[in-house]
């Protein structure tokens, strides 16, 4: 996490102590950060309680211990010490232990990962005309929106809530999930392209280089069972004994970790469309890394290709689960 990153955090914190009425008081523009001062500790300090106590009256140490408390649900944020008359004292996370952490977190919800009640009790009126483009989209957001906790009721009629640009032609010839692809990856003010490049088995077609990739984790997956190892969340560079540089976040990091925004996103805008291109984003971050997940020649199997095939699985895992959710088949072969 960037000192830049890390600012918003702690002013995000503040808007939700806000929010939440734990403070009443206007958020500031941004937040400061230092490095600690005596008596500190962690990698940054920053005196934002102290600011705010006089305008929220409410003691220093008060307001500290609140937004101590909701930066501690914060990734990237490993502890919140609070020193002195209220400084907040922040040590973040290593960057493979935020990657480490995620790949579990993925593990742990499998396909429901990225689902929360952004739209709870809620329910989503959704009227369509009489078109294949139209309906199409208005499933895939039904699917979506209940990911957020809510409910849709997809019907006909005055007054139109959702009118994607119409097919030109029927796309029944590609074949149930290249049509759905077709109709779907585009945004909804795009015409979309009713071609045969939907069905090219080649990287120049998107949904396939969505579909192989989960369909390569799969197959690693059952590689590795054969050469006897199995996936654990850990370290991605060498094994014990060959010390790595610090290198920067791995490129799947930001598409993982993007998921439930995406999820909320296309839920809430009613655009499956986003749901698309992420998938199609965490396919090109994870296409790299399948060639070093198994070992090579008489390498033996270490904590570095099991935590490889971790990661592998946990994006093959989204990408299962955002092609559920626009009705298109994952497949285990292709």
């Amino acid at each position: 996490m960037t000192p830049a990153e890390l600012s918003r955090t702690v002013l995000d914190a503040v808007c939700r102590a806000v929010d939440a009425g734990e403070l009443d008081v206007a958020p500031p523009e941004r937040v400061t950060l230092t490095e600690p001062g005596p008596g500190g500790c962690g990698d940054f300090a920053t005196n934002v309680a102290l600011r705010l106590a006089r305008p929220a009256a409410q003691p220093p140490l008060r307001v500290a211990g609140i937004l101590r408390a909701r930066l501690l649900d914060a990734d990237g944020v490993r502890d919140v010490v609070v020193t002195g008359p209220g400084f907040l004292n922040i040590s973040l996370r290593a960057r493979d232990d935020l990657l480490t952490a995620l790949v579990r977190e993925i593990r742990e919800r499998g396909t429901e990962y990225g689902h929360g009640d952004a739209l709870a009790g809620q329910t989503v009126v959704l009227r369509v005309p009489y078109e294949v483009r139209a309906e199409v989209v208005a499933d895939a957001v039904a699917r979506i929106v209940a990911t957020q906790g809510g409910r849709a009721e997809i019907g006909h009629g005055e007054p139109v809530t959702l009118r994607p640009v119409p097919a030109p032609e029927d796309p029944a010839p590609l074949g149930p999930d290249a049509a759905r692809w077709a109709l779907l990856h585009p945004a909804p003010h795009d015409r979309p392209r009713i071609t045969a490049d939907h069905l090219v088995q080649r990287e120049i077609n998107p949904l396939f280089r969505v579909r192989y990739a989960h369909a390569r984790v799969r197959a690693l997956i059952r590689n590795a069972h054969d050469l006897g190892f199995t996936a654990e969340p850990g370290e991605l560079g060498h094994d014990a004994g060959t010390p790595r540089p610090v290198r920067p976040p791995h490129p799947l990091q930001t598409p993982l970790a993007d998921h439930p925004r995406i999820l909320r996103a296309a839920a809430t805008h009613h655009a499956p469309d986003r749901l698309a291109r992420h998938l199609l984003t965490v396919a090109d971050a994870l296409l790299p890394l399948l060639p070093e997940v198994l070992p090579v020649g008489e390498e033996k199997p270490g904590a570095a290709h099991r935590a490889r095939l971790a990661l592998a699985e946990a994006a093959g895992v989204v990408l299962a689960g955002g092609l559920s959710l626009l009705g298109i088949d994952a497949p285990e072969h292709l």
